[in-house]
């Protein structure tokens, strides 16, 4: 456990790191050029920065052992983190389309253009590179703060492609509409990717019930792992953070002794906790009286 939360830890110091230059590299393009698009892009940016902070706290609330007051730990704090997060992406949204609109009002050519989208691409592939590592970091570890920062630094990648796209037509074409359009287009994205990091990270504040593939797995691993027991029925689950809480009432014969019962438990235990990791299992056990022929049904 303590490897898995200092790789997490670093990983939000990095991300702060990683946003802190690609800030400076797209505050250089928007100065250079005087482009409403490009302010757009670093105005986002100083967003990502903001959430690498928050995502740095959360880890690190995260990682602090159950106490008095929060007996099951301080995992949801990475759902706090990602809520949070979202709600700036939102407030981001809301500026940028401010200024894209000042921008169709008031038109004018980018400078220096080519130095401009330089600045911009080269933070554009540090972000790609850097929000790759953080989803495969997010998805290895559990955890829901690296995940949201991975989404949010690549969507930043894509609406840094599409603007590069878009600006270099600009002195092409003549079409000065096109710098303020693609801030309104940066607004549309960003407010979308918000709202995805909102809905998922209620989702997990809310305890919702994981995949069916996890399901199917910890039903499984039951059955396989259960020998002796009768029956598991109302099997119930939830991931929070990096933490799965399990609970199963598990109906064993009645003549069974308290230590064979126990046994069972402690080998479902460790069967659980190989298939899925960290796992805080509660396990009810019951006389065959109480079996409900549902749920899942222990192979011999």
């Amino acid at each position: 456990m303590p490897a898995r939360i200092d790789t997490k830890i670093l990983a939000a110091w990095c991300s702060v790191a990683v946003s802190l230059v690609a800030l400076g590299m797209k505050y250089a393009a928007w100065r250079v050029t005087d482009s409403i698009a490009l302010y757009s892009d670093a105005v986002e940016t100083i967003i990502n920065v903001v959430s690498a902070v928050a995502g740095l706290w959360a880890l690190r609330v995260a990682s602090l052992p159950p106490d008095h007051n929060h007996t099951y730990g301080h995992y949801k704090a990475e759902y706090l983190s990602a809520v949070a997060e979202g709600v700036l992406v939102v407030i981001t949204a809301i500026t940028i389309a401010h200024e894209a609109w000042v921008g169709f009002q008031h038109m004018h050519a980018p400078e220096d253009s080519l130095l401009g989208i330089s600045l911009n691409g080269g933070a554009g592939l540090l972000n790609l590179g850097w929000g790759l590592v953080l989803l495969r970091l997010g998805r290895a570890h559990h955890s829901p703060a690296l995940v949201a920062s991975g989404h949010h630094v690549l969507s930043d990648v894509w609406t840094s492609a599409v603007l590069i796209g878009g600006f270099i037509l600009i002195p092409l074409t003549g079409w000065l509409w096109l710098d303020p359009l693609l801030a309104a287009m940066i607004s549309v994205n960003v407010l979308r990717t918000g709202w995805d990091m909102m809905r998922t990270s209620i989702a997990g504040l809310m305890d919702e019930a994981p995949n069916s593939e996890t399901l199917t797995e910890i039903r499984s691993i039951i059955s396989h792992t259960a020998t002796g027991a009768m029956e598991a029925h109302d099997i119930r689950a939830r991931i929070v953070g990096a933490m799965t809480f399990i609970e199963f009432h598990l109906v064993v014969p009645g003549t069974m002794s308290v230590e064979d019962a126990h046994h069972i438990c402690d080998r479902v235990e460790e069967g659980l906790r190989a298939g899925v990791g960290n796992a805080l299992i509660n396990i009810h056990v019951e006389p065959e009286r109480k079996a409900k022929h549902t749920g899942v049904l222990v192979l011999p």
